[in-house]
């Protein structure tokens, strides 16, 4: 049995359609009326026109146009999403919209973790999406630069594709900025969120040192951020392959081999300012599942109810009627039924 409690519109601004189009509409079947029957009276006469017009039902045209207004009605209620009945929905994590920020910068190829940390940040993600995921998620790749590789969405296997694609190449700019990745995942919410949840798993080797800064302004925005550590904190060094095609370690200006360690005091400084919290990765990437036991807890603390209910979308039932009404009045003609005596 349908539920019809809690009726209302999710989007009535798009009520003016209903009332507007259809008076425009009006207006507009009412001038080509009249225009039509001055173009007759000039080409013949009114009797002649009566005969010409004997066959032609004033009543059928009428009606066609009366649905065709009531289409146009419909089509505005459909826009307008009404609603009515209440689904239940859990408050698990990623019930809500998460954006995952993933570092693509070089110090991610150290092999401190295997099979190195950019290759094991990004099968943590895949695994932690495929079997938790509840609802839109995002994609965030930086280095240098931070880019949305993946805006937020329901389709996971368009996910998981933009996050098959990262590599170390992804981002034409080399360095660590998690500043300006913090910014851009922002960016990537929509404003009336009620809260925005951001992960960033990364080494934490922010060389352009904004990180806890645009952290304490994106806070004010309604952003947690928690930070997932990649690496450990001995490190080890970085192997890419040279102009000859073959691995070798990455060396700074004076020729000595660069180690790339994971960073976990600003990580967690960063968690922190934001009111997340900071977790290492792990080898089997249960960091991840830190985080969600985490946001739980958090939504605990807050009050928040663990279920929430939602208003179901019922926009198809105008729909179909604005689509039954466009094919009665196509398949109706204006002319009258002859009868031979």
């Amino acid at each position: 049995m349908m539920d019809f409690s809690q009726p209302h519109f999710e989007a009535p601004g798009w009520l003016w359609l209903a009332v507007v189009a259809p008076l425009l509409l009006a207006w507009l079947q009412r001038r080509a009326a009249a225009k039509r029957k001055a173009q007759l009276a000039q080409i013949a006469s009114p009797r002649f026109v009566d005969e010409l017009t004997a066959s032609h039902s004033p009543a059928r045209r009428e009606f066609k146009n009366i649905l065709l207004l009531l289409a146009f009605v419909f089509a505005g209620l459909a826009l307008a999403r009404p609603q009515w009945g209440e689904l239940k929905a859990s408050g698990q994590f990623l019930g809500e919209d998460a954006v995952f920020v993933v570092d693509c910068s070089y110090s991610m190829l150290s092999t401190d973790v295997r099979p190195n940390r950019l290759q094991r940040a990004k099968l943590a993600v895949a695994d932690f999406v495929r079997e938790h995921g509840r609802g839109r998620v995002g994609l965030v790749a930086f280095a240098g630069s931070a880019f949305l590789q993946c805006p937020l969405t329901l389709d996971y296997d368009a996910f998981q594709n933009s996050l098959d694609a990262l590599d170390e190449k992804t981002m034409p700019v080399a360095g660590t900025d998690i500043g300006g990745a913090l910014r851009e995942a922002n960016h990537a919410m929509e404003k009336n969120s009620r809260r925005k949840l951001v992960v960033l798993l990364t080494d934490g080797e922010d060389l352009e040192k904004s990180g806890v800064k645009t952290a304490k302004i994106v806070a004010t925005n309604g952003v947690v951020v928690f930070t997932v550590g990649v690496g450990t904190p001995a490190g080890s060094e970085i192997q890419m392959l040279n102009p000859a095609g073959q691995l070798d370690f990455v060396r700074n200006a004076k020729g000595e081999t660069v180690r790339s360690q994971l960073d976990e005091k600003t990580l967690a400084a960063i968690a922190q300012a934001t009111g997340g919290n900071y977790y290492p990765l792990g080898p089997l990437g249960e960091g991840l599942a830190k985080v969600r036991a985490a946001v739980e807890t958090l939504d605990r603390t807050a009050g928040l109810q663990r279920a929430r209910s939602r208003g179901i979308d019922r926009y198809y039932w105008p729909v179909a009627a604005a689509l039954a009404l466009l094919v009665v009045e196509a398949l109706m003609g204006t002319r009258r039924e002859k009868f031979n005596s």
